[in-house]
């Protein structure tokens, strides 16, 4: 069975993806920024970005019946790879649980106002 899960952000709707999709036992989460999706807004610093997109990944998880601790890999990408430190203590705190395999890329993002964009694989649980 396929389920398609929204953050209800008006890009899914726009560019035609899901923030989530279930398949057969898989959590596959789109990679997903540090907008407030409530609001439409995205802070200007590094670690809020971070935090507001754990959030979001973590709802999707939460909705698909899984979580951070089933997440298997990992991938962060940012414009400027001197940010990474930075986030380190959120990181490692969201995942101390599933210590994913993970992968850091440095590269352009969609808009120039985002620091940080992360994508996630995970079990159901």
């Amino acid at each position: 069975m396929r389920k398609l899960i929204s953050s209800g952000s008006s890009f899914e709707a726009t560019i035609g993806y899901s923030r989530a999709v279930v398949q057969d036992g898989w959590v596959f989460v789109a990679g997903t920024t540090g907008y407030d999706y409530a609001t439409m807004t995205l802070p200007d610093d590094v670690e809020t970005q971070c935090a507001n997109t754990l959030a979001s990944i973590s709802k999707a998880l939460t909705e698909a019946g899984s979580s951070l601790d089933h997440v298997v890999r990992v991938t962060y990408i940012l414009p400027d790879r001197q940010d990474f430190p930075k986030l380190w203590p959120q990181l490692s705190q969201a995942f101390a649980t599933a210590r994913p395999a993970a992968t850091m890329i440095e590269a352009r993002l969609m808009e120039d106002a985002m620091k940080i964009e992360i994508e996630v694989t995970a079990r159901v649980a």
